[in-house]
Order: structure tokens, then C-alpha cells, then sequence
């Protein structure tokens, strides 16, 4: 069958030509802020070497505190470059959310998130969220002392939401305490209810990102912006940041296997100088220089409201940074990003070097 036939009985079972007369009109705006574009490409790319590689430990992961410590052993040690594939899952996770940070933080800048792109910009924070909760659910799967220890002071941490906390901290231990049941339970939404929910908001991203296309920044609103089309142009560049990813990974995954330490011991005393994964590390620093007490309230109840109030602002800002928001109220959300940023960074810091 000659490859027009193929085409036409494709097209007219899939639909295929909608999908090339859209890849023929899609452009992509190109100013120096440009390369900011590329690392929500790059940050996709790291979340599909996410699936696959976790796909794969998948098949010889047991998870249940009598057996998950000596599963990952064997895969590190007895399965044909197990190790190998755990370190790039472990590696790509980090960069995955390092570039999801870059991505975010970039849009803010150059306020992607105005009309209407609203959902856009609401749906993206909710990726970051679900990527920081597989991140905390995944850390605990080795079962080993650190992520044993380091679940529990993050457990008790989300025990101090108010209102619901007791609640939470009960729901996420699946008990009053760190057990095989809570491996349990951070498997099922490390592996099921994570994954299914952040397939809908992430195709819901796609879909809208799609549908009004790439933002400029406000400073070039007006102006004759120069464009390239979508396909091959952006693509094929798109495709040089995945390559750069894979080379980062291998840089790391190879040279410096992720760890797996010693196995957890309930009734063993804390490690001292226990630290979460660095994109935790702010919040952690936060809440060691807090008070005890804050007026009435417990030091770290104040501060973990404190945050949860910053994320639900820092999801409403397409509302609050509207088109006509021109002059201090422009500039002071533009200073509140320097700020956050900053923040985050000496924090990590400061906590990283404590």
C-alpha cells in the first residue's frame, strides 16, 4: 500500500490531518526571553524518564517493611544495571523538579499568567505540588533510616495544619505512627493515585497551553515579535534541551549511584542532623527558626499556616496581577517574585550548611 493510502486511511480513522494543518499554523514567539520556553519541554521529558524508569523497579519493588529494603538491594546489586536505573529514577526526580521550579518561576517573570491564561498558569501550580508530593511519598519506598525518619518529622509537620491535622497525619500514616502501613500507603500514591491525577492536570496543561499558545512578556506587548513555527523549528530546539537533560543524567546517575544506606529501625533513636530533599529544605529551615510559641499559637503551626496561606496566594495570582494592574501594583508582584526567590535560596542554603 503506497504511503498516500496509509495517510488517507489514517486520517480518515484518526483524524491526522487536523492534527498537521495544526502543526503547520502553530508559531512560536522568539525575544531573548525565548530559552525560558524550553524547560517546560525539558521538565516533560524528565517526568516521562519518571514512568519509565519507575516502570522498571516496579517489577522487582516489594513493598512492605519486611521486604522493600532488601528489594531495592537486589535490585542495586543483583538485577543487570538495576543500579543504574535507580539512579537515573532518583537523579531525574531532583532535575525534574529543579526544572519545574525554573519553569514556574519564569513564567511569573514574564507574568505568562495573564488573560487567559489564568488556568494555565492555576493548573502548572498544581503540577508542582503533585511533583513535590511524589517526591515526599517516594522518598520513604527504600524503607532505609534516613527516608524512615525523615517521613516521620514530614508526617508530623503536616500533623500541625490546622484544623485537619490531626486528621492529615493520621491519613497519611495510615496509623498514629510510621509504620509498614504507611510504606503501604506511600506506595499506593507513589504508584496510583498520584499518577492518575497528575495525567488529567497535566493533560489539562497541555491542552491550554495548546489552545493560547506562548506568552510574551509585557515589555513586548505592542510590538512586532518575530515568530517560528512550532514544527520542526521549536521542536527539534525543544529536542536539544532533552538531550542536554539525558546528559545531565548521565553525568550524575553514573559517577554518583543514589545511595540506599542502612535498613529502618523503629525503635532505633533518629540520626542526628536529619534533613529532607533539598526542594524541602526552605520549609524546614523556616520552621527550626521559628519560636516555640508565637503569641498563643505553637511556633510551627503558625508557619505551616503561614505557608499553606503563600501557596493558595501564590495559585491566585492570575486574579490578583490583572491587565490593569499597571504601575506599583505591577511592580510589587514583580518584587515579591525577587523576594520568594531569594528566600527559597538562602534558606536552602542556610539549611543545607546547618
Amino acid at each position: 500500500m503506497r504511503v498516500e493510502t496509509w495517510r488517507s486511511w489514517l486520517d480518515e480513522r484518526l483524524g491526522t490531518e487536523a492534527i498537521r494543518e495544526f502543526l503547520r499554523r502553530k508559531e512560536v514567539p522568539i525575544h531573548r526571553h525565548t530559552i525560558w520556553y524550553y524547560f517546560g519541554g525539558m521538565t516533560l521529558f524528565l517526568f516521562v524518564v519518571q514512568v519509565v524508569t519507575g516502570a522498571l523497579l516496579l517489577l522487582y519493588y516489594r513493598p512492605s517493611a519486611e521486604a522493600a529494603f532488601e528489594s531495592v538491594q537486589f535490585i542495586m546489586t543483583e538485577v543487570e544495571f538495576g543500579w543504574l536505573i535507580r539512579s537515573i529514577h532518583s537523579w531525574s526526580a531532583n532535575l525534574m523538579i529543579a526544572t519545574l521550579f525554573i519553569h514556574m518561576f519564569s513564567a511569573y517573570f514574564m507574568k505568562a499568567y495573564r488573560p487567559p491564561r489564568e488556568l494555565t498558569w492555576v493548573s502548572g501550580t498544581l503540577l508542582l505540588v503533585l511533583a513535590l508530593a511524589f517526591g515526599f511519598s517516594g522518598y520513604l519506598l527504600p524503607w532505609n533510616k534516613l527516608a524512615f525518619f525523615a517521613t516521620k518529622v514530614g508526617t508530623d509537620i503536616a500533623g500541625d495544619v490546622p484544623l485537619i491535622g490531626p486528621f492529615l497525619l493520621r491519613f497519611l500514616r495510615g496509623g498514629e505512627e510510621v509504620t509498614g502501613a504507611t510504606l503501604t500507603r506511600f506506595f499506593g500514591f507513589h504508584v496510583a493515585i498520584l499518577p492518575g491525577v497528575t495525567t488529567i492536570v497535566l493533560t489539562l496543561h497541555l491542552i491550554l497551553v495548546q489552545k493560547h499558545g506562548m506568552s510574551i512578556p509585557p515589555s513586548l506587548e505592542g510590538a512586532r515579535v518575530r515568530t517560528m513555527k512550532f514544527f520542526p523549528n521549536f521542536l527539534l530546539r525543544d529536542l536539544i534541551g532533552w538531550v542536554l537533560a539525558i546528559g545531565a543524567l548521565a553525568a550524575l546517575a553514573a559517577p554518583f549511584p543514589w545511595g540506599l544506606g542502612e535498613k529502618a529501625d523503629p525503635f532505633a533513636p533518629a540520626p542526628a542532623g536529619i534533613k529532607p530533599e533539598w526542594y524541602f529544605l526552605f520549609l524546614f529551615q523556616t520552621l527550626r527558626l521559628l519560636p516555640a510559641r508565637v503569641g498563643i499559637f505553637e511556633g510551627e503551626v503558625v508557619g505551616v499556616t503561614l505557608f499553606l496561606l503563600g501557596a493558595l496566594f501564590w495559585m491566585l495570582v492570575p486574579f490578583l496581577d490583572q491587565p490593569a494592574s499597571r504601575g506599583w501594583r505591577s511592580r510589587f508582584f514583580t518584587g515579591l517574585g525577587v523576594f520568594i526567590v531569594l528566600y527559597i535560596a538562602v534558606m536552602t542554603i542556610w539549611g543545607y550548611l546547618a
